[in-house]
């Protein structure tokens, strides 16, 4: 318990650090002042501080900010009366006296370093560990007066191609079938002799549950890809986007299941489900701690640039709606957003954790099987 708890505080440090120094090195970047780069939420335990930067450790370890000069504490970008007198020597290295697309980029930043984070892991993965790919498709039993047994499909036979698409993993003969329900199929085959045939057989429109068009089991054979360091992060930013659009999928499902049904979907997890898997990765070995981690990172990427108040995506918002009108924002209306934000934002992961607690003490795995 001691270490999962440990493993997880540090994957936590991580994800925020990378983050939030996305948004700490534009700012510099960009000559804008930081005030102050904290780890967690206040109240502040300690801070140590170097140059004009104030770093800092806070007391509630759920996140991390960078606070800007002529920026608010909650990061609304609400600039106070005292930043906006003209008497002040660093005006002009204040947050809000920076054009449009400066603030936009230091406030994309983070998102990004979280994606590129989730990119890196992911191409190490590849490289080092490589990931498994679908290179046959097996027959492996065949249904007594189904259309594969009637065509002359046999067990131990290899299905290579249907029609003209070559067929390396099951779910593409899958949905090739579905596609296709009482039409003719020429399947290319390869018997045990390594004789090739070819094979028509008519899937039918309606069959007994869990027998298939077909009438056949099949099984997918696979082996391990290692990809050179040069190719991996062509393949890793691929493979990022591919979860970035499943995870989207996944928020998704959460609104809908809050608005539809009240409740918290059954595969959504906060904080403390997330240490709890986290338990579980560490017992599979550190690779899959890595693969976590950049699961993880893309997670806290495409929240925080959802467009609500109190996140990224929120501050960006405010920006573009300066962008398109030509005219700020009232700071007051811009404040009093963020601060609703967060506390919707606030109110959700205590629904959500509440579900993991039920969870825990009722016995429920963490994810459905």
């Amino acid at each position: 318990m001691l270490i999962t708890i440990l493993v997880f505080l540090l994957i936590l440090s991580i994800l925020v650090l990378v983050h939030e120094a996305g948004h700490f090195f534009v700012a510099k970047f960009f000559k804008i002042k930081v005030e102050e780069f904290g780890f967690g939420l206040p109240p502040r335990a300690f801070g140590v501080k170097f140059g004009e930067t104030l770093y800092s450790i806070n007391w509630l370890p759920i996140g991390g900010f960078v606070k800007l000069y002529g920026e608010d504490e909650a990061g609304a970008g609400k600039p106070s009366f005292k930043v906006q007198s003209s008497k002040l020597k660093d005006k002009d290295r204040a947050f809000f006296a920076k054009p449009a697309w400066q603030r936009a980029l230091v406030v994309v930043a983070g998102v990004v370093m979280n994606f590129v984070l989730a990119v890196v892991i992911i191409s190490i993965l590849f490289s080092v560990v490589g990931v498994p790919v679908p290179i046959k498709v097996n027959v492996v039993g065949i249904v007594k007066d189904s259309p594969a047994e009637k065509a002359g499909l046999k067990v131990g036979y290899i299905i290579e191609s249907v029609g003209n698409i070559k067929i390396a993993d099951s779910n593409t003969l899958k949905s090739y079938t579905e596609n296709h329900l009482g039409q003719k199929l020429i399947l290319k085959i390869k018997t045990k002799n390594n004789e090739e045939k070819t094979i028509t057989v008519i899937p039918r429109e309606k069959y007994p549950s869990g027998q298939g068009p077909m009438g056949v089991a099949l099984e997918q054979i696979t082996t391990i890809k290692k990809y050179p360091w040069y190719q991996a992060p062509f393949v890793g930013t691929k493979e990022a986007l591919n979860q970035t659009w499943m995870i989207v999928n996944g928020l998704g499902g959460l609104v809908a299941g809050l608005v539809t049904k009240g409740a918290v979907p059954q595969d959504v997890a906060g904080p403390v489900g997330i240490a709890q898997l986290t338990g579980k990765f560490i017992e599979i070995g550190p690779f899959a701690v890595l693969s976590l981690i950049s699961l993880l990172s893309l997670n806290l990427a495409i929240i925080n640039i959802l467009p609500i108040p109190a996140l990224d995506g929120g501050r960006l918002f405010f920006i573009v709606i300066e962008v398109v009108t030509r005219k700020k924002v009232n700071p007051q209306v811009e404040g009093y957003a963020h601060t609703i934000g967060m506390a919707v934002l606030l109110g959700l992961i205590a629904l959500i954790t509440l579900h993991d607690l039920f969870r825990i003490f009722t016995g429920q795995p963490i994810l459905p099987k």
